[in-house]
């Protein structure tokens, strides 16, 4: 990376914890290989021809002590990876994985190149990851590429994800980089060039379970306590000193995440789409947004993975119980740490806790119950089989719910609540049923809090919009003839997800097209997309 105009960036104070803590690659050269004994390696990204800034995130710009947006073609270029900020020493890390329930071996970071810590004022600190931007020694035969519809993606559901409150590494910008990357977006033999862009992403940390697993994958115990070290060190510091007891202390704060995301997750109808252990953050951060999709007709089986159709691994109602299989491969990395089955077992199991808890404080909230009664089980079980009998939106539904008063109506009145949520009319017993169902939930709500309160409760917890595939794909097809303006309204209205806007209602206030339902990048997606 050379430099060049400085920008804010260059004013900011950098770090490098994980190259100071961890052994690196001796190897200079960028060729795929196998990197053992060591957790990064030197690389510089590729430079690109003509790096343009696409997107911007101020809220992620204000967390890194940036104000406003100065010398926008001087940040494109360092941004793009075409030049270095002063303090910047770009690495790529190794780690291992196992991916729709096999171990992999070797993966790393592919495509995804860290420029290093910055450190506030205040001593948070925050990596900054340009992805997409050239090859690294993981990348094996891919080209450490990505392209402006999966860049647009990542950008839009990261910011997305924080403003509706799910645990998420972030996205500073979008750069397009002036150059086509060839791809087959839906592996179907039809390789095309697409305009490409890369998107710098902010976390606190990218370590993911993977990282443990490729030490404990290779009996490199040594590097393995480094690594953990480090984790506690950085994330963990509150946990004691190094040793068993920190350790398996360290593996249940990140099982206490890890449940917690998942109930996030299925709050807002997410579907993460490839739950590898390699994608699963050690902060309980959602990360590596790819085929991704939120639940249009509430279904607990679907997936937005093309390469996942068939076993449906990672469909949505599974998700948690892949969070806990995949927190059972990083207790089996950790154990040679720990050396306590017993203890780590148990860990496991209050990972099932600790979800039910998450989860039934939400279905609390999304309902407006006040507080949880045993017969409450009943009631969500009976509500989600009526979101399952009929195709019916899982967003306006909750939505829907949230903006009704708990007096009585007649079954036409309340079917008129759930109606913009159908999408095909109820036959006479589907209509018994929701109408049966909304005269018990207004029973139930009634006498408790105020209307106004409720449903103040409610809509926190209810979002109005959610980034649906079909409204991305529509900023994707006009950023790639130039036209930026849907992305940018997009991007505005996702940032207050739980607001009434009126300006956005008929655009994004609405089921899924019919347009949508087959269409590429709109339902299903590959992990090229």
């Amino acid at each position: 990376m050379a430099t060049a105009t400085p920008t804010p960036l260059d004013e900011l104070t950098w770090d490098q914890s994980f190259q100071r803590d961890l052994p690196a690659d001796p190897e200079g050269e960028v060729f795929p290989r196998q990197v053992i004994n060591a957790a990064w390696s030197r690389v510089a990204p590729t430079p690109v021809r003509a790096p343009r800034l696409l997107a911007w995130a101020p809220e992620v710009a204000e967390l890194l002590g940036i104000d406003g947006v100065h010398a926008p073609d001087a940040l494109a270029q360092v941004l793009s990876g075409n030049v270095a900020a002063q303090g910047m020493a770009p690495f790529a890390t190794v780690y291992a994985g196992h991916q729709f329930g096999h171990f992999a071996g070797q993966l790393g970071d592919g495509r995804a190149i860290s420029l290093g810590e910055i450190v506030r004022p205040d001593g948070a600190r925050w990596e900054l990851q340009l992805k997409g931007a050239g090859p690294t020694p993981y990348s094996r035969t891919a080209d450490g590429r990505a392209v402006l519809r999966s860049s647009v993606r990542e950008f839009l559901c990261s910011e997305a994800m924080h403003h509706l409150g799910v645990p998420t590494t972030r996205a500073l910008s979008l750069v397009g980089t002036g150059e086509d990357v060839v791809r087959d977006m839906l592996y179907s033999g039809d390789p095309r060039p697409e305009p490409g862009a890369v998107v710098c992403r902010v976390a606190p940390s990218f370590i993911r379970f993977g990282h443990f697993e490729n030490f404990a994958w290779r009996k490199d115990h040594a590097n393995l306590t480094r690594l953990a070290d480090h984790v506690l060190a950085r994330h963990y510091p509150d946990l004691g000193a190094p040793g068993p007891d920190a350790y398996l202390a360290m593996l249940q704060a990140i099982a206490t995440h890890t449940a917690t995301l998942m109930a996030e997750w299925m709050r807002v109808g997410f579907v993460h789409g490839v739950m590898n252990t390699d994608n699963l953050s050690v902060l309980g951060l959602t990360i590596d947004y790819g085929p991704y999709g939120w639940l249009e007709g509430y279904d607990p089986g679907w997936t937005p993975n093309t390469t996942d159709r068939q076993g449906k691994r990672y469909r949505f109602g599974n998700q948690p119980g892949v969070g806990l299989w995949n927190l059972a491969r990083l207790a089996e990395a950790v154990y040679p740490l720990v050396q306590d089955e017993a203890a780590l077992n148990a860990v496991l199991e209050g990972y099932r806790d600790t979800f039910a808890a998450a989860q039934q404080a939400i279905f609390v909230a999304k309902l407006g119950l006040g507080a949880w009664r045993p017969e409450d089980d009943d009631l969500v079980t009976d509500w989600l089989a009526c979101l399952s009998a009929v195709e019916t939106d899982m967003t306006l539904a909750y939505r829907q719910l949230s903006d009704c008063t708990a007096a009585d109506r007649a079954p036409a009145e309340w079917l008129a609540v759930v109606a913009p949520a159908l999408y095909v009319p109820l036959d006479d017993a589907q209509q018994a049923a929701w109408v049966a169902w909304l005269r018990r939930w207004a029973a139930r709500v009634r006498g408790g809090a105020p209307d106004a309160a409720r449903q103040a409760v409610m809509r926190q917890a209810n979002p109005k919009y959610v980034l649906r595939n079909w409204m991305a794909q529509l900023a994707i097809d006009a950023a790639e003839q130039g036209d930026l303006a849907p992305l940018t309204r997009l991007h505005a209205v996702l940032r207050r997800p739980y607001d009434d806007q009126p300006e956005a209602h008929a655009d994004f206030y609405q089921r899924r097209p019919e347009w949508a339902r087959h269409k590429p990048g709109c339902s299903m997606l590959s992990c090229s997309s």
